[in-house]
């Protein structure tokens, strides 16, 4: 399991421990509890200057719906959290203003003066649902750094050369040659198709890369040109096209450009200076070289496997045994929307102005002890405050009422919420 991060009395950061020996320090009152998400204690009876400090390397892997994060030290894996972002919902939500807006503004319900293209963004400006990516990743980084004795950040810089790949022949020794041959354009290939054969769909069976018109024909050696099929349907395939197949989507969808790689991409640098902004020695790695590394130690293909994954410090061997990471989602801070309307644009409330009920706002995590009636029981979940003292908390997977006298409050809202993976102790649910 995730290890407890350890601060001393001046909160300098220490060798993260066991969860076990953290319990034995907490009952022996040699400390207490600071943080609950990452789990943190404070010891009040030993200096950094008297303990052996180790130094511990944080490894990124960015993408586009949820990075993964590891904090490795030497040769195991003792913190480990995948982090879902919000960009999507960022779109959506700007787009609905937008509709909004330009529905008023042309409802003629008020007069508005032209505003002419006299705005500029400033160098190095991002999208917000791409900035938000960049911003979620800092914020935890900045956090396990005041946490962990972290020396060392490893990013996967470059997922997938896209420039290499759509603009020029699949050449050169990164390609052709040594033990990263064929990972870069392999692993791009499983996230275009979806890790499925592209002809008949089979899943869970060993896929080739196939030539859509072959080369025997003129086919080129471009990923417009590459898919991935099961053996016997490139067999059965032979020298024929994919169009004379029948199957004319598949070069059409082979043309599609990858959304997800994109928004990597095109966020990567922003985030490699962020980093660098830090102080601490960034390493970089591509994709290839990731999934060369978690093919190399046999681990099974997720967030947080390919961030401990990362880079040329891997080690020949990682310990990864009995680590539940965290799942991060982020939720934002609310909204500044004081005027809330219709799916016309139409008013239709306004904004309460109190944010606290009872102590708490939405967001914060509670611990709800319901004594009597359908959800009697303990329960922890995010809370969603209401004027009427009646809170909305997750119970047994479904939205229930709960009244705020049965509430306390365990973490104030920071913008995410919380869920540990099978085997830890306890989970954190968020009402939709």
């Amino acid at each position: 399991m995730n290890s407890v991060c350890v601060l001393a009395p001046d909160r300098q950061a220490l060798d993260p421990c066991h969860p076990a020996r953290a319990r034995q320090l907490l009952g022996a009152g040699r400390a207490a509890v600071l943080r609950r998400f990452p789990f943190t204690i404070i010891l009040h009876d030993r200096t950094r200057a008297a303990s052996m400090v180790h130094a511990h390397r944080l490894k990124i892997d960015p993408g586009s719906k949820t990075s993964g994060l590891a904090l490795v030290q030497g040769p195991r894996v003792v913190w480990a959290a995948e982090l879902t972002h919000r960009g999507q919902r960022i779109t959506a939500a700007l787009r609905s203003r937008y509709a909004v807006r330009h529905s008023r503004r042309h409802r003629h319900t008020r007069y508005r003066q032209a505003r002419f293209l006299n705005r500029t963004r400033p160098e190095g400006w991002l999208p917000p649902s791409l900035q938000s990516r960049v911003c979620n990743v800092m914020t935890w980084v900045k956090r396990l750094a005041r946490l962990c004795p972290i020396t060392a950040l490893s990013q996967e810089l470059v997922r997938f050369d896209m420039q290499q790949m759509h603009h020029a022949e699949i050449r050169g020794v990164q390609y052709q040659h040594g033990e990263l041959a064929g990972y870069e354009v392999r692993e791009y290939l499983l996230e275009k198709w979806g890790r499925v054969c592209a002809y008949c769909g089979a899943t869970a069976v060993p896929l080739e890369v196939e030539h859509i018109m072959p080369k025997a024909r003129g086919g080129s050696n471009r990923v417009s040109n590459l898919t991935l099929a099961c053996a016997p349907c490139n067999q059965q395939k032979g020298a024929r096209s994919a169009a004379e197949c029948g199957l004319p989507q598949v070069q059409a969808q082979a043309r599609r450009p990858l959304h997800d790689a994109a928004a990597v991409n095109t966020t990567r640098w922003a985030l490699s200076q962020a980093l660098q902004a830090t102080g601490l020695p960034v390493e970089t790695g591509t994709g290839g070289r990731t999934k060369y590394n978690r093919s190399r130690l046999g681990l099974a293909k997720s967030h947080w496997g390919d961030a401990a994954c990362v880079g040329a410090s891997t080690p020949d061997t990682l310990r990864v045994t009995g680590i539940h990471p965290v799942s991060m989602r982020a939720m934002g801070h609310g909204t500044r929307q004081m005027c809330r309307v219709d799916a016309h644009g139409f008013p239709k409330t306004h904004r309460a102005r109190q944010k606290h009920y009872g102590g708490m706002q939405t967001g914060d995590i509670v611990k709800a002890v319901v004594p009597t009636g359908k959800y009697a029981g303990t329960w922890t979940s995010r809370v969603v405050v209401k004027a009427s003292g009646w809170f909305d908390l997750v119970i047994d997977g479904k939205k229930a009422s709960v009244h705020q006298r049965h509430c306390t409050r365990l973490w104030a809202a920071d913008g995410y919420t919380y869920t540990l993976s099978a085997g830890a102790d306890t989970a954190v649910s968020s009402p939709r």
